[in-house]
């Protein structure tokens, strides 16, 4: 069970929070607790929330949590949840340098928690509502049974993804309400065929009539789309159009909010860990550490930010690139004279003493998610600074290998992989597809292939939540595709340049 921090440690918290606000940092109150390794693993396994819904898929998060940390291979050191009050955990038996160095980061968390945009439309009580999924979802367990709700909570996971990330601050669905009918709502009649009165009975027979008012009213509705315009909310389209039972859009419904409440933190993981590691170093070294904890604290701090071959460390591209951007802005090394300057001896020696470095990175805390900290923040500079480079799979040789040190390459290829969180963009384009009441999905390819593996266990999944044959559209290797599944087989089609669906 978690314990409350002893004094000296609540001193400690007390300390730093105070050290923190003298920087400006404003966060929410902050809870403390220690639990042991085992303990917090169990709440690691269930993202921070010990009191969600039941499902094996925790269980097996925890054991590869806890066969990791008794091999040797990994460790949490902490863990905070965005909620206010915000709540951390410590682990038991770490010194008290590393408890200090964890609370540090921390609250370097919860204040970007508390102020950047992309969390504003978070749930801060999701302890709470996570409380009130878990008692729904065991009361439908009761009714139904546990086989029948894990799988289907299994196929609603496992599109958790398809759900449109920027709708909470756009919008996108027009709203028809107080709007004057279009055309398209207007009611169309077949034309006659010019007739006196006594002869319109013969010219224009009623039959003749009734058939082609027929015809426009098929016309009219296979013309309106349904959707009207592409939905990218794949999981709200389901929700609102599937024929789910109750207790099933029940749970759809608990895992789609709990996706979007999650989702900021995929959109700002170099973001948020590098300006909670920025505050933490800050911290720990001008204020915190004790002559004898320096050495332990920079193999501790070090190891955090070390790289490994074919990963990328958001803690250290994080912290150096806000160290970059506070030392540009320090300088005044942005803005039309700054790129426009050719004299590499001036460049290098620029320095206006802005003093700016502090203002704006709070700015970046407050306004940027990764894609557009990478867009905006990411200079050649820094690219050779930090020796960053793109690589690929060499068949022949069977290894990775440098394939570019370009910066535009390495620029776009670090935003391929942060756009969706490196995930193909999938949306619904009809939900009555060749009239059959099939749904059709769209790839949208920007670089990202569908994994056919994958591909098959979604449009799986999709069948058990629509309860009708699903298709989605495609590119590959310069053929487009429709790959469909009808609950018994998958099939797959070549589309011809000119076939729209």
């Amino acid at each position: 069970m978690a314990e409350a921090l002893p004094p000296y440690l609540m001193k400690d918290a007390e300390r730093i929070a105070n050290v923190a606000r003298s920087y400006g940092l404003d966060f929410y109150d902050t809870i403390f607790q220690i639990l042991d390794y085992d303990e917090l693993n169990m709440v690691a396994a269930y993202g921070g929330f010990p009191t969600r819904y039941p499902h094996w898929r925790f269980g097996m998060e925890y054991e590869a949590l806890a066969k990791s940390y008794q091999f040797g291979l990994s460790k949490i050191y902490e863990m905070v949840i965005n909620t206010n009050p915000s709540y951390a955990y410590l682990m038991k038996g770490n010194t008290d340098m590393d408890q200090r160095l964890v609370m540090a980061h921390v609250y370097g968390h919860v204040d970007f928690f508390k102020h950047n945009v992309y969390f504003a439309h978070t749930n801060r009580k999701m302890v709470d509502e996570m409380a009130n999924h878990a008692t729904r979802v065991r009361r439908t367990v009761d009714k139904i049974g546990i086989e029948r709700v894990e799988d289907f909570i299994d196929a609603c996971l496992s599109i958790e993804n398809l759900i449109d990330r920027h709708s909470v601050g756009i919008k996108r669905r027009r709203d028809k309400r107080g709007e004057f009918e279009t055309p398209d709502d207007s009611v169309l009649v077949p034309a006659k065929m010019k007739a006196k009165s006594y002869m319109d009975k013969f010219i224009n027979p009623k039959e003749f009539l009734d058939a082609q008012q027929k015809k426009i009213d098929d016309d009219r509705r296979k013309a309106r789309r349904f959707p009207e315009e592409p939905v990218r909310d794949v999981m709200l389209f389901l929700l609102e159009n599937a024929p789910l039972e109750a207790w099933e859009q029940d749970i759809l419904e608990i895992v789609r909010d709990e996706a979007y409440y999650f989702s900021p933190q995929g959109m700002t993981k170099i973001c948020n860990e590098g300006y909670a590691s920025y505050w933490h170093s800050k911290l720990m070294t001008q204020h915190i550490l004790t002559p004898n904890e320096f050495i332990d604290y920079a193999d501790h701090h070090s190891g955090t930010l070390a790289s490994s071959s074919g990963r990328l460390n958001p803690y250290k591209l994080g912290i150096e690139l806000l160290r970059d951007i506070e030392d540009r802005w320090n300088k005044g090394k942005f803005g039309k004279d700054y790129d426009e300057c050719r004299d590499m001896v001036e460049l290098k020696m620029w320095d206006k003493k802005l003093g700016l470095g502090r203002e704006k990175i709070f700015e970046v805390r407050k306004l940027h998610n990764d894609v557009t900290l990478i867009d905006e923040f990411l200079t050649p500079e820094f690219a050779i600074n930090q020796k960053l480079f793109t690589y690929d799979y060499n068949k022949n040789t069977n290894s990775y290998e440098i394939r570019d040190r370009e910066f535009q390459k390495v620029k776009q290829r670090l935003l391929f992989m942060l756009t969706n969180h490196g995930q193909p963009f999938i949306r619904v384009i009809d939900g009555n597809f060749e009239n059959r009441g099939e749904l059709l999905l769209q790839h949208q390819h920007e670089g990202i292939d569908l994994d056919p593996d994958y591909c098959k266990d979604t449009l799986r999944n999709l069948h058990a939540i629509w309860r009708r044959p699903v298709n989605i559209e495609t590119a590959g290797e310069g053929k487009r595709l429709l790959l469909s599944f009808d609950g018994k087989d998958y099939k797959e089609k070549e589309l011809s340049q000119m076939q729209l669906l």
